[in-house]
């Protein structure tokens, strides 16, 4: 009897309850306990009564959380999933319990101004297509969107002053305004003839080494070493040229192409090691050769050992040809995308060139028809490059702010940072599959959803797996999401909210690199999804945002 009356009375405040007209948060209610609990000092045992319990299984409540004061705690942020009750009902609903003292709507308020995204006023800014893609790009066809949102992500990072990012090239024009009190200055050494700081080399004060001739001049003399560099790392928002993606850290230069930009092994090895013992975080290599080789792959070795992230080309040749230092396991390899969002091929400078593909591919960025910085002039802006060399050090630029964010990140948590947050199916269907395709690898490049990701928290689930991969992340209801690097075998995948509470479970076979999973319907909010091997009960925790 004593619930039947309490259901009528609901259903009475159904039709009595006013409309409610103020923004206000989606599937939010803020409620205050009343004062006749004064010995309950858990939220937790508010929720246990009956009453309640059954209004949070009807609204399907997902999370909640005290609003505390040092006097007392009964202030709750209840958030909820049910999309079929009005917000009106809802708040009936709780007041007809009498367990509160208020129910109301949590409205929204706004500052009194307005953050715009970051626009850069560099004069050649609209050229930069990688960057902010309207579809309007002069020189090839283009579509919207196919960019890597670098305008939302300035407004969150710009880079460090204090932190070092290794150009490992041809060489920079160091007298170039793009790069002015920005150029790596080695404070340890004196110009006397000697190697004063003992690091090896004599009068390395300015910007780096170069490699090819031995000195302490890393003078670009073929223009791919300028044009990387600028690519990454030209000042932005100051009226000429071009804006690169880190604006502000510090550039160091190891010259270790020649004038026909080429350069050896031993080279290469040589700039790696510098570049690390004198304090890079980041290294681009936009290089290539074709060999494996040991002494290579122990200078790898040594920057992955030192936790320096080092970036690298996939190469333009159109094929599956392993390249290094991309095809070793310790680096971030990158593809090409061109301005309509597919894989490049060919570029425009070559009707056999196309950029690389392969197994050990990680992400792409865009790279063809990229205008950049002269090496022979401080005021020509109108030549632009075409490569996988271009790709790469908007990865590299990428990294920089990452570890600017977050300086603890290690380099295989920027790795899944960047394949879980990349776009994913953006390119040619035959090619660009779910997940990760030896095409486009795990997706475009996107800077936002980088430098967004949840990895960046300092309280973020620490995977003990950390090579499965889910992606996209962030994704949206109703999607694909796609489970990388599980082996072959039977697996529970359940996914839970941040009280802990399942609310779906699935068992699924694997048989392929990629397992997809159509996500039921999800509120935006964090998310936590288990993945058990039904074969030896081990179990990978990812954490999951839904926007």
């Amino acid at each position: 009897m004593k619930i039947a009356l309490l259901v009528f009375s609901i259903c009475l405040s159904f039709f009595s309850y006013g409309q409610i007209e103020h923004e206000h948060v989606t599937n939010e209610i803020l409620v205050k306990f009343k004062n006749d609990h004064p010995n309950e000092n858990k939220i937790s045992s508010y929720f246990e009564k009956p009453e309640l319990n059954r209004l949070h299984n009807i609204i399907k409540v997902s999370n909640y959380e005290v609003i505390r004061n040092s006097e007392s705690n009964t202030t709750v942020l209840i958030q909820y999933q049910n999309n079929q009750i009005s917000l009106q009902k809802v708040i009936a609903m709780y007041k007809n319990t009498e367990v509160f003292e208020y129910v109301e709507p949590n409205y929204i308020a706004t500052a009194g101004g307005k953050k715009m995204t970051t626009i850069p006023n560099d004069a050649e800014y609209s050229r930069q297509w990688g960057l902010k893609n309207d579809g309007t790009f002069a020189d090839a066809p283009a579509i919207s969107g196919a960019d890597i949102q670098m305008e939302q992500a300035w407004d969150i990072e710009k880079g460090d002053d204090d932190m070092i990012v290794a150009i490992i090239d041809s060489g920079l024009r160091l007298s170039h305004p793009e790069f002015s009190g920005r150029i790596w200055t080695n404070t340890d050494e004196v110009l006397d003839g000697t190697d004063t700081d003992g690091n090896g080399f004599v009068d390395d004060i300015f910007a780096g080494w170069d490699f090819i001739n031995n000195d302490n001049d890393p003078t670009d003399d073929h223009g791919h070493g300028t044009n990387v560099a600028g690519i990454a790392l030209s000042s932005g928002d100051n009226f000429y040229g071009y804006a690169g993606v880190n604006w502000n850290s510090q550039v160091m230069i190891c010259k270790a192409l020649n004038a026909n930009n080429s350069g050896s092994y031993a080279a290469m090895a040589g700039a790696i090691y510098y570049a690390v013992d004198n304090g890079a975080k980041v290294i681009n290599m936009s290089i290539g050769g074709s060999g494996s080789s040991s002494v290579l792959n122990d200078a790898i070795d040594y920057c992955y050992n030192n936790g320096v992230v080092l970036v690298a080309c996939m190469m333009n040749f159109n094929n599956n040809i392993s390249y290094y230092p991309a095809a070793y396991d310790k680096t971030i390899a990158v593809g090409s995308t061109d301005p309509d969002d597919t894989r490049s091929n060919p570029f425009f400078w070559s009707p056999t060139s196309g950029s690389n593909y392969g197994d050990h591919i990680d992400i792409v960025a865009p790279g063809n028809y990229i205008y950049g910085l002269s090496y022979d002039s401080d005021t020509n802006y109108n030549t632009y490059w075409g490569g996988t060399s271009q790709a790469s050090p908007l990865v590299a630029g990428v990294v920089s702010l990452l570890l600017a964010q977050n300086p603890s990140l290690t380099f295989e948590e920027i790795r899944t940072i960047l394949q879980e947050s990349s776009e994913d199916q953006i390119g040619d269907p035959t090619e660009d599959s779910n997940g990760f395709d030896i095409y486009y690898g795990y997706g475009r490049l996107n800077a936002k959803n980088a430098l967004t990701h949840q990895m960046l928290n300092s309280g973020d689930l620490k995977n003990p797996n950390s090579s499965v991969i889910i992606s996209p992340n962030p994704i949206e209801s109703y999607k694909i999401l796609n489970i990388t690097n599980l082996k072959n075998s039977t697996y529970t995948i359940s996914i839970y909210n941040t009280l802990g509470q399942r609310f779906y479970s699935v068992k699924k076979v694997n048989q392929k690199k990629v397992l997809s999973l159509e996500l039921p319907k999800l509120n935006s909010g964090t998310y936590f999804i288990e993945i058990i091997n039904e074969s030896n009960h081990t179990s990978t925790n990812k954490k999951l945002i839904v926007n």
